[in-house]
């Protein structure tokens, strides 16, 4: 400071541009030794000329200082650096201050702040900028995304948010991650990855899809399998028909105060899949993406050679073996049937997309090929597929979207199967070299068709076999939402879902083929068809906004309607005319043929579902997080007086992290505390229940061949409501050094209520059983799940490595009419669900013990015996009370 004392002219022209610049805590200090100690000398060496164009300067160094107290409007409009996108919703607000606005849907803000102020710029998934007004009335502002953040944004329903600001069990998965494992649907490339999500493989044919469990199995009567919701509408197809390379990110909704918001529908949890959309003012890219691979067994089933099947036979002495078997150990074969029928299997995928947009829309169109050859003969899975999406501004408020996803399989040989009950001490070969037609096995009295990999191909290639299933599927949405003018934050948006699905399966059997005893039997062929159609609208009022940079507010108010239609048929015929008809014209029979319509093949139905649902997000400076949403269904399927249901859903959350006492702990980056209650709901019966059902029986009644007659099946019950469940569940998620450790803890515990149950009725009835609300289950489990990063970037090199560990107990708390037990069906009070209900085995029967019953042993001679079971040396012996 003292050196400015005695400085020249240029000295405080230098000075002055400093205070202009300066704002320190001695700016004030300075600025009045200035004005007097340095101009009192300053004005004693100078002439006063020299003041007199000082004191004209004067004014021109207050007008930036004016300037910097005026007020201005600031418009401008906020993009994607990278693709030159407007973004819609940017937070746009005075620094230091609670006066903001967000941008329009073209990117577009306006705001007046001082002259002298900075603007701030955030937004979901980028990185925030602050700009310097500086007078200036226009500033564009370009945000980059931010990869990190980007990973955090979760879809929860009706809206993404947060990952930090999620209080429900959300766990997400990236389109680009399941990509890494090929596979014909997303089911393969999920499974392993999600803690408490159970996929299992219950078909090993091509294209099928895994069963898939959220938390445990719930009913006993109904389907436990997961909504599906594509791009926001309820899929009414199954998982299959999704194309994975058209797929963005999976969202999995676990807990009730998640599900709660999708109500009846998502009481076995919710599945978001989110399909890639085009950018607004994006150059179109076209890109291809392809692999093809060879498919190996990796074991066959460990089977008997044989010499250890004779041998096994001479010891039990239970079988005698046949004129085939004995020609073949006279020869000394030991046949591998398995080798017969494997072969190598071949997957293939083909996928050309373009993306772009234009000034006011965005679009992407996708063509997939997917093909995959099992390792059994015959068996192959083929789809094709064709997917588009449209997004279209039109004005300033008005927005309007399509996306349809359509796909056609073909699914061959699903009726073919491992050969495993073939001796291997026949030899597949005549003495001529030809492949056997048949065989004996075990006994001379019953003739084998011989299946191997060549002789199922010649009958295919002879036209004499066909088994084929086709599946059209067209799953389209359409989507208007509104920006309500004047209102900020507040949207409307209409949403309506169009699908159908159509199922043809056809099988044909040529003469004698398959036929071990007769090589002249009939032909025979079977055609199933089912239509399933779904629409659904749901209407949509949003408000979002942020108020003083740290309250921010979701609310979204839901009124849908949804209606399923279904109908199947099926036919039979045996003496098919000609095997050029295969299965198309079942009407065209031999003389001594005969097409049959069953009764109980054929099927309609039809049913409704009409739901209101409110939500509130609310979250206070990203620390405290509070989500509560209250929903009612109404279900065409139950009865009239109980067809309604309403149930609640809250959450809360706890960044503990983000807390000041907090911030003297290095090594902890992230900490936030989570619990959650909610009921769901569940239809669970199939529609038409509450008026009961009646079965058909074909007869032959005098002349009539094919008469049928009815007779009640299932009671009638106009009490039939809903199948409840309450979940309570606590989450705890973290994150380490700086976030390379990250994962989270789960704890609930699922109570299921008033669970639909067939109940049985004697005999006497004359009918078999009735549906009730009689019944009662539990799921209780944890779940944790870590993601670490070992390597990150290092010389051009990331490693990633996660794990999941999770445990799920379910029990069976009540049974109809308080009994503990239905053997029937395999369900026990107090034990598992799924429990397996069989005799305990102790060993084998040897001929000290007891109850051994050797040869020529005389009944009467008074012992007791095991009642039941064989009780041979050697067999096995069952404990008995």
């Amino acid at each position: 400071m003292q050196n400015f004392a005695n400085a020249k002219t240029e000295g405080l022209a230098q000075s002055a541009f400093l205070f202009s610049e300066r704002k320190s805590a001695n700016t004030e200090l300075f600025c009045y030794r200035f004005n007097f100690t340095n101009f009192n000398q300053f004005f004693m060496k100078t002439n006063v000329k020299f003041l007199r164009a000082l004191l004209l300067m004067l004014p021109l160094m207050l007008i930036p200082m004016a300037l910097f107290a005026q007020t201005v409007r600031v418009t401008g409009k906020v993009v994607d650096v990278s693709n030159n996108e407007a973004l819609i919703g940017v937070n746009v607000v005075q620094a230091g201050t609670t006066n903001g606005t967000i941008t329009d849907l073209d990117g577009n803000y306006s705001i007046e702040v001082p002259s002298n102020s900075s603007l701030q710029f955030s937004y979901i998934g980028y990185v925030s900028q602050t700009i310097a007004v500086n007078g200036k009335s226009s500033i564009d502002c370009y945000l980059s995304s931010d990869d990190q953040e980007i990973e955090q944004v979760v879809v929860v329903g009706y809206g993404t948010q947060r990952k930090e600001a999620v209080t429900g069990s959300v766990a997400s998965v990236k389109g680009d991650v399941m990509r890494e494992m090929p596979g014909s649907n997303i089911t393969q490339s999920l499974q392993g990855r999600i803690a408490g999500v159970d996929l299992q493989q219950s078909s090993s044919k091509p294209g099928a899809t895994m069963q898939i469990r959220i938390r445990g199995t719930r009913s006993l009567n109904a389907s436990n399998d997961p909504l599906v919701v594509l791009d926001g509408v309820p899929f009414a197809g199954n998982l299959g028909d999704i194309d994975p390379n058209s797929i963005k990110s999976i969202d999995i909704l676990k807990d009730a105060s998640a599900t709660a918001i999708y109500g009846s529908r998502g009481a076995n949890g919710v599945i978001l899949v989110t399909t890639t959309r085009g950018s607004i003012e994006q150059d179109a890219v076209i890109t291809y993406s392809g692999y093809y691979g060879i498919k190996t067994v990796f074991s066959k089933y460990p089977m008997m050679s044989a010499s250890q099947l004779r041998e096994l036979r001479e010891y039990t002495g239970r079988y005698a073996n046949s004129a085939d078997e004995e020609a073949g150990i006279a020869a000394g074969t030991n046949t591998d049937w398995q080798d017969l029928m494997y072969d190598n299997g071949m997957v293939t995928s083909h996928d050309l997309s373009v993306t772009g947009g234009t000034k006011s829309a965005a679009y992407n169109v996708g063509l997939g090929y997917y093909k995959e050859e099992a390792v059994l003969p015959l068996q192959d899975y083929t789809r094709f597929s064709l997917r588009a999406g449209l997004d279209q501004k039109i004005g300033k408020y008005l927005k309007v979207g399509l996306t349809s996803n359509n796909n056609y399989t073909i699914n061959n040989g699903n009726s073919i199967g491992v050969v495993l009950d073939y001796s291997p001490m026949v030899s597949p070969y005549l003495e001529d070299g030809t492949l056997r037609r048949t065989f004996d096995q075990n006994t001379t009295d019953s003739k084998i068709w011989m299946r191997t990999r060549e002789t199922l191909e010649a009958v295919k290639d002879n036209g004499d076999w066909e088994d084929k299933a086709q599946t059209y599927g067209t799953f389209n949405s359409l989507y208007a939402e509104l920006s309500i003018p004047y209102v900020e934050g507040l949207k409307y948006r209409s949403n309506a879902g169009l699908n159908m699905r159509y199922t043809q399966n056809g099988s044909y059997t040529g003469v004698g083929v398959f036929n071990g005893t007769d090589p002249n039997g009939a032909s025979s062929g079977s055609l199933g068809k089912s239509l399933d159609l779904n629409w659904a609208v749901e209407n949509l009022l949003t408000y979002n906004r942020l108020f003083a940079e740290k309250h921010s507010v979701n609310v979204v108010g839901l009124l849908s309607f949804e209606r399923d239609q279904y109908h199947s048929t099926s036919i039979s015929a045996s003496g098919i005319a000609s095997k050029k008809f295969l299965y198309y014209n079942l009407a065209r029979i031999t003389d001594d043929g005969a097409t049959t319509v069953n009764p109980n093949g054929q099927g309609y139905s039809e049913s409704g579902l009409k739901s209101a649902m409110a939500r509130l997000m609310y979250s206070y400076d990203d620390r405290y997080m509070l989500t509560v949403a209250v929903r009612n269904d109404k279900s065409s399927r139950l009865a009239p007086s109980k067809n309604s249901h309403t149930y609640p859903a809250v959450s809360v959350g706890w960044n503990l992290g983000k807390e000041g006492f907090m911030s003297d702990i290095a090594w902890l980056e992230s900490l936030k505390l989570r619990i959650g209650y909610g009921q769901t709901s569940n239809q669970a019966v199939s529609p038409f229940k509450t008026l009961g059902t009646l079965a058909t029986r074909p007869y032959n009644f005098g002349n009539d061949v094919y008469s049928t007659g009815y007779s009640v099946q299932e009671l009638a019950n106009d009490q039939l409501g809903w199948e409840y469940s309450e979940t309570m569940n606590y989450g705890v998620d973290f994150g380490f050094l700086k976030n390379r450790i990250t994962g989270s803890f789960e704890y609930y515990v699922q109570k299921t209520n008033d669970v639909l149950l067939s109940v049985s009725l004697p005999a006497t009835s004359g009918v078999t059983s009735y549906m009730a609300n009689i019944g009662k289950t539990e799921n209780k489990g944890w779940e944790l799940n870590l993601n670490g990063t070992i390597l990150n970037d290092f010389n051009g090199v990331t490693w990633e490595a996660g794990i999941n560990m999770y445990s799920n107990k379910n029990k069976l708390v009540a049974l109809a009419s308080g009994a503990d037990r239905d053997e029937g069906n395999f369900w026990f009070v107090g034990h598992p669900i799924n429990s397996i209900y069989d005799y305990e085995n102790i060993g084998l029967w040897q001929p000290e013990d007891y109850y051994y019953k050797p040869a020529g042993y005389d009944q009467s001679y008074g012992e007791i015996l095991e009642p039941g079971g064989d009780n041979s040396v050697g067999m096995i012996r069952v404990k008995y009370t």
